[in-house]
């Protein structure tokens, strides 16, 4: 499964990141990172949140 962003939408508020750390990273200068490219089945329930929760609606499900 992957995950995709769009950072012409994504305005780095975290919430993904506070949802799915193990997938999700806000750095210093307020930009999102993606920190796996295949993510693992156990992490679908916590990727879902992060979509979930996005205010701007910038995190894609994939697979």
């Amino acid at each position: 499964m992957k995950t995709v962003v769009d950072y012409d939408l994504c305005e780095a508020n975290a919430l993904c990141m506070e949802a799915c750390p193990e997938v999700f990273r806000v750095e210093d200068d307020d930009t999102l990172t993606v920190l796996m490219d295949e993510i693992p089945e156990a992490l679908r329930a916590k990727l879902q949140d992060a979509e979930r929760l996005c205010p701007r609606q910038a995190i894609r499900i994939e697979g």
